[in-house]
């Protein structure tokens, strides 16, 4: 029989501030973090982003770092954010934990700043992505294994994944999974290449919606096996039930018609968790606001749920799209909602789609008592990731 595994601390930090409290806050009131830019050195300021309020200076202060080492943003953001989570797990005085972190743009940020010339010796450690997993685990000295998950938008949730599996196989009896990724001028222009960047607030599954808002941010998650964590009197947050990934390959940036590797990787998650799929409360999309994904992602629900859709909403129009830690950072808003009885609500929401679902939408926030709760997260090459999360009972 597998092991069940169960969630025992988290830490966020996001557009809508630092810590769980933050965040609870901003959901239920239905304040965005999305503004304008601030702190990233780009020419093109008619694009609103997601950006954590903190400058490098503040973060560094925030750590006690007074050394000369250059960190990443994405390094930073992640620190911030484990440090709430080992520290709610009582987890900071180990020495034998595994961490997976999640991160495609790594250490762009530092890179960018030695562009067109070449990048210094040393520095070239801190702009690969493995290399900013290693940063953060460093700083607390409590980890003697890393990994790093690299799958564009849904590394993190992936890195939840693999931590599933990591306890379930018996290798490990903890894991610290999730991701972090800060804002660049690489990650900024790549996405306006695109052409899928909208100029005002995002607004996911409405008709009017014209693009998506790039996010930064960073979330961890503590897994644990439920007797290891009942045998150190660890409080429970949550479960994570079930997990699934698939990668249909369709195309490198666009979802197939019907959704089909969102709906693999949801049906994968019910099959994994045990459970109907009646037995969902709610779902948060992975809802970018992009004309294809938002259209493909109704698709792929209605595969999956028929006639009788949960509660949905995407997050992204609070945080923006924080693309590779979107996953863990919205695994923790689906945890905060499930132990505060809420729906993530979309105050932007106005204009109906007929090709889309109609999201949890309004100007109050909803209470709810929640059981079961569904995290999509959906990256480009069609690997599309899914994660179910149950009330500890």
């Amino acid at each position: 029989m597998r092991p069940r595994v169960v969630i025992t601390g988290m830490g966020v930090v996001s557009a809508l501030g630092v810590g769980q409290a933050a965040q609870v806050k901003s959901l239920m009131q239905g304040a965005s973090g999305i503004g304008e830019v601030r702190y990233l050195p780009t020419q093109h300021r008619e694009f609103p982003v997601g950006e954590v309020s903190l400058s490098h200076d503040e973060m560094l202060e925030m750590l006690q770092i007074h050394d000369d080492q250059r960190y990443s943003r994405t390094s930073l953001l992640g620190m911030i954010a484990l440090r709430e989570a080992l520290a709610q797990a009582r987890l900071l005085d180990r020495e034998d934990l595994a961490f997976i972190s999640g991160t495609t743009v790594g250490g762009m940020d530092v890179t960018e700043q030695h562009f067109p010339e070449p990048l210094p010796s040393g520095m070239r450690d801190v702009h690969d992505c493995g290399a900013n997993t290693n940063g953060i685990a460093d700083y607390f000295g409590c980890f003697d294994y890393t990994s790093t998950v690299s799958t564009a938008c849904s590394s993190a949730m992936n890195a939840l994944i693999t931590a599933k599996w990591l306890i379930e196989s018996g290798e490990r009896d903890i894991v610290v999974a999730g991701g972090s990724e800060a804002l660049s001028l690489f990650h900024l222009n790549g996405f306006k290449s695109l052409m899928i960047l909208d100029q005002e607030r995002c607004r996911p599954f409405d008709k009017m919606r014209a693009g998506l808002n790039l996010g930064e941010g960073a979330a961890y998650l503590v897994l644990e096996r439920e007797e290891t964590a009942l045998a150190r009197q660890a409080d429970i947050l949550g479960v994570l039930s079930g997990v699934g990934n698939a990668c249909d390959a369709y195309h490198q940036t666009a979802s197939s018609e019907n959704g089909e590797g969102g709906y693999r990787a949801m049906m994968k998650a019910l099959e994994d968790a045990g459970i109907d799929r009646s037995r969902i409360d709610y779902v948060n999309a992975h809802g970018t606001a992009t004309p294809n994904n938002d259209m493909t992602e109704s698709a792929a629900l209605r595969r999956v749920f028929g006639e009788k859709l949960p509660s949905v909403s995407s997050t992204k129009s609070y945080t923006g799209h924080t693309t590779s830690a979107s996953g863990s950072i919205e695994a923790v808003f689906c945890l905060l909602a499930l132990q505060n009885g809420f729906l993530p609500f979309q105050w932007e929401f106005q204009n109906p789609d007929a090709s889309c679902i109609i999201p949890v939408s309004g100007f109050q926030c909803p209470r709810a008592e929640l059981h079961h709760v569904m995290c999509n997260s959906f990256g480009f090459g069609g690997n599309d990731s899914s994660i179910i999360l149950s009330r500890y009972e």
